[in-house]
């Protein structure tokens, strides 16, 4: 591999990390705005509210339980799905230790629009990363590619309408929160993704999209 290529890949790499990192960062602040989760965080938030576990050490489980499903849908994991399921859980946690309470709405409507933009962000920079699809991304396309006759925005919604519900009925936050991820996740992946995406050398292999 030229030093070119090592280069690339540490950029890669490191452009990886940090979108994961910062990814926790934004569920941390929209879980500590209170104003409403994406339809997975509701899911994670209900479990974490239900056994008394951190929401981080959710995040970890249902990552690893939502891979295994992976292997009858015969995807391959990269080195970024197996970094999502941890890196994540623990940047969560972790930011949610550190967080001030967001106290008074205001500093709630601020969380929350912080965590949407940096959602938006970190979204962008993983992906971008091109180091492997999340466990999640990577079920909605599997299941896509064994279901070719459903289009994706069936299957994704519909997963999301599941693990929304099942996560409301656990006990997690529903809100205007919920409305607002939903509204802006998809233009802001659209603007960011390309801005944040490593091209590919000459010659390069191209890894595997969770889009």
């Amino acid at each position: 591999m030229s030093v070119l290529s090592n280069r690339r890949m540490t950029r890669r790499t490191v452009q990886l990390l940090v979108g994961l990192i910062l990814y926790g960062a934004s569920m941390a602040l929209m879980v500590e705005s209170g104003l409403g989760l994406n339809p997975w965080d509701v899911l994670h938030q209900g479990l974490s509210r239900t056994f008394g576990l951190s929401i981080g050490t959710v995040v970890i489980i249902i990552g690893a339980v939502v891979l295994l499903l992976w292997i009858p849908l015969r995807q391959r994991p990269g080195f970024g799905t197996i970094a999502n399921i941890f890196v994540i859980g623990f940047a969560i946690d972790a930011a949610l230790y550190v967080l001030p309470a967001a106290t008074g709405l205001p500093l709630r409507i601020a969380f929350l629009a912080a965590g949407v933009l940096l959602n938006g962000v970190a979204t962008g920079m993983y992906i971008g990363s091109r180091l492997g699809p999340g466990p999640r991304d990577g079920l909605m396309t599997g299941l896509h590619d064994r279901l070719p006759r459903i289009s994706l925005r069936v299957i994704r919604t519909s997963i999301e309408l599941l693990v929304l519900g099942t996560g409301f009925l656990l006990g997690g936050t529903v809100g205007v929160g919920t409305v607002v991820y939903a509204l802006a996740i998809g233009p802001l992946a659209q603007f960011f993704i390309p801005r944040l995406t490593v091209r590919a050398a000459a010659g390069e292999q191209v890894g595997a999209s969770p889009q």
